[in-house]
């Protein structure tokens, strides 16, 4: 049995929706130096109004190679920031159908001279199907989902479908995106990351989780919320980025029946979004959104 992740969340709760575990251990994941993945940098900034140049520092985010190997054997390398590696692994896991978060043992995140380990230790009936997920043969860079995939059969795979899922509200879904603007704590030092929210039905946010990586983001909160034994049946997930087809399929993995993104979505995310069962929200702003599928879980007001 994986072991739980610390009750964490990554944003400042006063004022917004967030549950009362996440603005409990608010405080404490503020002073873990593990989660302040960034460094400053100096740089020199030009302004077009008079061309001065002039000294400046920025917070950059890091970012690493993160090997995940199963039983021991190597799988993949994922270019991504090195904070909440054992969520990734586990949300990876999960997330490309290798294995639910209930067949996995545990996993164990070393330092290694060439960036992080983290080795996920399957259950034995497990490990035989490791065979036949989708492999990869290339490093996953932080902007790509499917680096490495061997063949177009394994790239475009049959969707999994969603179960009925919660009914949301308009205003839980803006609500949510009010309440992920306010988490992205690395996202407004860097503004260079991504991040995803997992939220109840009512527009509370009980999960942030930020990367470089859209794809990495997605995954760390599917794997934090698996390894607190969060229900996906009873929440919808919120994205910051685009939302391309794989941003639909790892949440349907995951068995989340909605997705919200900020951005627009491609015609083949909403395709297997369709095919999935899914309600994919999209274009989600401050004064809005747009519903793409699966409008009946989408209720007034």
């Amino acid at each position: 049995m994986i072991a739980p992740p610390p009750p964490v969340n990554h944003g400042v709760c006063r004022g917004r929706r967030f549950s009362a575990v996440a603005k409990a251990a608010y405080c404490a994941t503020m002073a873990d130096p593990a989660i302040r993945t960034a460094r400053s940098s100096p740089a020199q900034r030009w302004r077009g109004d008079g061309g001065v140049v002039e000294a400046c520092t920025r917070d950059t985010p890091e970012e690493a190679a993160i090997g995940l190997a199963y039983d021991s054997a190597p799988y993949v390398v994922i270019m991504a920031t090195p904070a909440d590696i054992e969520d990734l692994a586990v949300g990876f896991t999960v997330s490309e159908a290798i294995a639910p978060a209930v067949e996995i043992e545990r996993v164990t995140v070393s330092r290694v001279a060439e960036g992080w380990l983290a080795d996920v230790l399957l259950l034995p009936r497990t490990g035989a199907r490791l065979g036949v997920a989708r492999r990869r043969t290339l490093a996953a860079r932080s902007s790509c989902g499917l680096c490495g995939v061997e063949s177009l059969r394994d790239a475009i795979r049959p969707i999994a479908r969603v179960g009925q899922g919660p009914a949301v509200s308009h205003a839980a879904i803006q609500a949510a995106l009010a309440a992920l603007e306010v988490g992205q704590t690395l996202g407004a030092r860097t503004r260079a990351t991504h991040a995803a929210a997992w939220s109840d039905p009512s527009g509370g946010v009980a999960l942030v989780r930020e990367d470089v990586g859209r794809h990495n983001a997605l995954d760390k909160l599917i794997g934090a919320a698996s390894r607190a034994g969060l229900d996906p049946a009873a929440a919808f997930i919120v994205i910051t980025s685009r939302c391309s087809y794989e941003m639909v399929e790892k949440t349907a993995a995951a068995g989340v029946a909605l997705l919200v993104a900020i951005s627009a979505p491609t015609s083949l995310a909403i395709a297997k979004a369709r095919d999935a069962g899914m309600t994919l929200v999209a274009l989600a702003r401050a004064d809005g959104h747009c519903v793409f599928t699966g409008a009946r879980r989408v209720v007034r007001p």
